[in-house]
């Protein structure tokens, strides 16, 4: 187990008053598509994406998207936005009569695609950073969610190849957590 790294994130903003943070959402994310490059993942959250490194990054260059953790290939975790702040990540959502999904989630990126299987080591942090969130916040294991769960009709992620089964054994068999994260 890795300490997390933190990469402080300028796309972000307060959280409404009062807004207990009771959900994450699991998200899977490739930059370029196909390719699994935590580096460009990382420009990307941070504003700095260069727009001549991939042909399809000058589409991106005026988005402003982050999450509060990026999970990649190898489980290495980086931080991008402290939990207590509104990380941009869900956009346009609702979850049980809920707008507005960032209100109230923590968001987690994975690195992946809906053609590859995510790793072992993927299924384990992930799971490992759930359970620590979980110990910190008003959240249960029911209210972990795919992006594709809080906006239908627009995401696919993290798609056919997340296997919530792999995953839900991975958290109930979890016992070492993170420091609390704050």
């Amino acid at each position: 187990m890795q300490a997390i790294r933190f990469l402080a994130s300028p796309h972000f903003n307060d959280r409404p008053e009062h807004t207990p943070i009771d959900l994450i959402v699991l998200h899977a994310i490739s930059l370029p598509d196909g390719e699994f490059s935590a580096e460009h993942i990382s420009n990307f959250f941070l504003g700095h994406i260069d727009e001549t490194a991939h042909p399809s990054f000058k589409d991106l260059s005026e988005v402003r998207v982050s999450a509060h953790f990026v999970v990649a290939r190898d489980g290495s975790i980086t931080q991008f936005v402290p939990i207590k702040k509104r990380a941009w990540h869900a956009g346009t959502s609702i979850w049980q009569d809920k707008e507005n999904c960032n209100d109230f989630s923590i968001g987690i990126e994975m690195i992946g695609d809906e053609r590859q299987p995510f790793t072992r080591k993927q299924y384990t942090e992930t799971a490992r950073l759930c359970r620590t969130l979980m110990q910190d916040q008003p959240i249960d294991k029911t209210r972990i969610v795919g992006h594709q769960d809080i906006a239908p009709t627009r995401k696919w992620d993290p798609g056919k190849q997340w296997d919530w089964g792999h995953f839900n054994r991975s958290l109930a068999h979890i016992r070492h957590l993170y420091p609390s994260i704050t």
